[in-house]
């Protein structure tokens, strides 16, 4: 029947239906304020949202740490949620393919980029044939060490 009559229904035959959504306007009644905030509204259906890139710790977050307005049963949006989520950020994310790298270089994921850089120095001077009197033995090894390594830089570049 409309906008503030939800729940309630014509029974119209086709013609009238038609005849009636020809006629039928949602905002009627409502001001033009009112309508632009409307269509505002819909962009989003309906739905609350925040600006992206904000600091939720300023602002949108009461002391307690939850969203205005949003329920938290599980407690998800409290500080100390935020905190651990900060800690976990600062330590850099690596792929399966990285981790193998990694692995093959000796190093596990908590290994920056010097550390990285400083065990493929390690490894290569150790296992060139220059370094052992043209000793090829390494060679596989070496050159395993020398793809993870390209590997692992293309990876901390991207």
């Amino acid at each position: 029947m409309g906008r503030l009559r939800e729940g309630e229904y014509f029974s119209f035959c086709i013609d009238h239906v038609r005849e009636y959504n020809a006629t039928y306007n949602y905002f009627n009644g409502m001001s033009a304020e009112d309508v632009a905030l409307y269509q505002r509204d819909a962009l989003v259906g309906h739905r609350p949202t925040w600006t992206m890139g904000a600091n939720r710790g300023e602002k949108g977050f009461r002391e307690d740490g939850d969203i205005p307005g949003t329920p938290d049963p599980l407690g998800m949006a409290r500080p100390h949620g935020r905190r651990a989520a900060r800690v976990e950020a600062a330590k850099p994310r690596y792929g399966v393919a990285a981790l193998k790298a990694l692995d093959q270089l000796g190093l596990d994921d908590t290994a920056d980029a010097a550390a990285i850089k400083a065990r493929y120095k390690d490894l290569v001077k150790r296992l060139h044939p220059d370094a052992n009197s043209g000793d090829r033995s390494n060679e596989d090894k070496l050159r395993e060490i020398i793809r993870a390594y390209n590997y692992l830089k293309t990876v901390r570049s991207a």
